[in-house]
């Protein structure tokens, strides 16, 4: 039977989870704001759901640990890095990166980053889904579970958590979003950029589930380091593509130095975003070599 875990740990963990509430607005608290970096709506848009998200993590954690004792369930490492999503959610959050992505390309494209690469498998780590089962009421997660299990909804799970499904999804909106009319209309938008980065954060925390299984099989690593090298080389590829483009692809970040700001953003997908894909896959490749099991030899003659 695991020990439970000191009450300090715990606090700790409370505190990492609702540390959203301590994050937003502190750029206007430290004379970073300006006329063009106070976005009090769309922080406010951002932040109250994610602090809700939090929130509703914490009870279903709760109640987890509750029935199954600490760090069952969902384990101290799981919960941890659902703690360093939302750290992560917040501190984007936190950022002027939202008021200056309307003025140039890079800070938008270091948001898309963040959102797929750094908070997504973090968020995904720290089995959400079993969290936010246990935070419905009894009623809720009857019905929902009868629904998943049961009725329509049946149908919907395999191909929803499918890896091949999960990966297109992820790139075709990935590839969507940076079209030039898609990518403009979240430029000009509000609310088409909003629905740009939670599509975005969604279908990558939905890619990372299928990538990092609790309980990884040969075949279930073997199909997650295809997807990561494949989704690697799309990120890659775009990435060159923006940065070796001779033209402008969006047509409101025109300015003296224009080609300079997409030639960034372009690095800034094509180096950090692909690597993240990339060293992802060797530590999944080099567990997969160390759990497989040692061949026998033939006997000489």
């Amino acid at each position: 039977m695991a020990r439970p875990m000191p009450a300090l740990s715990r606090a700790k963990l409370d505190q990492v989870l609702l540390v959203s509430l301590a994050l937003i607005g502190p750029a206007e608290a430290h004379g970073l704001a300006t006329p063009e970096t106070n976005d009090g709506a769309w922080r406010l848009a951002v932040g109250l759901p994610l602090l809700l998200a939090a929130l509703a993590y914490r009870r279903g954690l709760r109640r987890a640990w509750r029935r199954a004792g600490p760090g069952r369930a969902i384990r101290w490492p799981e919960a941890a890095a659902a703690g360093a999503g939302f750290l992560s959610l917040a501190l984007l959050l936190a950022l002027p990166l939202h008021a200056w992505g309307r003025l140039r390309f890079a800070p938008h494209m270091l948001e898309h980053q963040i959102l797929t690469v750094l908070a997504a498998p973090l968020l995904a780590a720290g089995r959400p889904g079993l969290a936010y089962l246990l935070a419905l009421p009894l009623r809720w997660r009857r019905r929902l579970g009868f629904w998943l299990m049961r009725g329509p909804g049946r149908a919907l799970r395999p191909p929803a958590l499918a890896p091949g499904a999960a990966w297109l999804l992820h790139v075709a909106i990935l590839w969507l979003w940076h079209t030039p009319l898609l990518f403009e209309a979240a430029l000009w938008s509000e609310p088409v950029h909003y629905l740009q980065h939670v599509t975005l954060l969604l279908s990558a925390c939905l890619f990372w589930t299928t990538i990092l299984p609790r309980r990884p099989t040969q075949a279930k690593q073997a199909i997650a380091l295809v997807s990561l090298f494949t989704t690697a080389l799309q990120a890659t590829l775009l990435g060159a593509l923006l940065t070796l483009s001779p033209t402008l692809w969006y047509p409101t970040y025109a300015g003296p130095d224009a080609l300079v700001d997409q030639q960034l953003a372009g690095l800034i997908m094509w180096v950090p975003g692909g690597l993240a894909y990339v060293i992802a896959a060797l530590a999944i490749g080099a567990q997969l070599l160390r759990d497989d099991p040692p061949r026998r030899r033939a006997p000489s003659l």
